[in-house]
């Protein structure tokens, strides 16, 4: 290479190669100081994009963990109600097994089936005030008589759709809850107790006797209820687990595409510090040739 004066290539040289090398520690000291191998499209097109679709698909995960713990506190919410209709079934038989037998006169009876009156009030007041977010919950609203709680009206009716799922798939993503209705008169007890049913009224020994198999059936009925929410709930619980289990794995896997290795990362740095102090160094060497040109001149 010749001893020139008006282009220093020497210099350019080391220049270029100082460009570089700094280029590349400023990316070092950025991804460490981030913890991302990825920040921009640049770095990694294609990683990028898996990357967020691997993020979108975590945000989903974990929104469908809370949407179902949201459903589990739900039918909660509903069992603890159903356990005060249970108790108050429970008093109501006992009044009509009082009421069943002869010892007692007719107005007694009449207290007595006042009193059993009051728990029937109590029932159908606590099915229909029983509510979660708004959504009433023992009252029929979400039975699986009305038409699917789809979501397409402002108010909705029929059976829950609990969403869960990354997609919209039927059988995988999202599945139903459906709460019978629980009021004295659907359970068959009460004055306002509908159709042919026996517990009505325990105001006389024949009512009263006749009155004790619909109580049953109304035990049974509500036990239903509460099997079913019970298994819901089991069924609710192993699906958060699932969905935990994917999430981790999903974010496990985004953390090998997106996160820097830091021990592979500081000996980059530190390769690239070295690199840059050389080139320095040296670029303070290569202009000063210059001067070498001029000491030839001058000689």
């Amino acid at each position: 290479m010749a001893l020139t004066i008006n282009h220093n290539m020497m210099s350019m040289t080391t220049a270029r190669l100082l460009t570089d090398s700094y280029g590349k520690l400023a990316n070092s000291t950025r991804r460490l100081s981030s913890g991302l191998r990825i920040q921009t499209a640049a770095d990694d097109a294609a990683g990028l994009a898996v990357r967020e679709i691997m993020r979108s698909e975590i945000k989903s995960l974990q929104q469908g963990i809370r949407n179902a713990n949201d459903a589990i506190s739900m039918i909660q919410t509903a069992d603890g109600a159903l356990g005060v209709i249970d108790e108050k079934l429970i008093r109501m038989k006992e009044l009509a097994m009082q009421a069943s037998t002869g010892t007692y006169s007719s107005d007694q009876r009449l207290i007595i089936d006042s009193e059993y009156q009051a728990m029937a009030s109590e029932i159908t007041r606590i099915a229909n005030s029983t509510d979660f977010n708004g959504i009433h919950l023992l009252n029929g609203n979400l039975s699986g008589t009305n038409s699917t709680h789809n979501g397409a009206a402002l108010k909705a009716t029929g059976p829950m759709k609990v969403h869960f799922g990354t997609g919209n798939d039927s059988s995988e993503d999202y599945y139903y809850i459906s709460i019978d209705n629980s009021t004295a008169s659907a359970l068959g007890v009460g004055l306002g107790a509908t159709g042919a049913t026996n517990g009505k009224s325990i105001s006389t020994q024949q009512l009263a006797q006749t009155a004790l198999d619909s109580l049953n059936n109304a035990i049974i009925s509500k036990d239903k209820i509460r099997a079913n929410l019970g298994s819901m709930q089991n069924r609710l619980q192993n699906t958060i687990t699932n969905l935990s289990i994917q999430a981790e794995n999903t974010q496990a896997a985004e953390s090998l595409v997106s996160d820097v290795d830091v021990a592979t990362e500081m000996t980059e740095f530190t390769r690239q510090q070295i690199l840059t102090q050389s080139a320095v160094a040296m670029l303070s060497q290569a202009n000063g040739l210059g001067r070498l040109a001029m000491q030839l001149i001058g000689g």
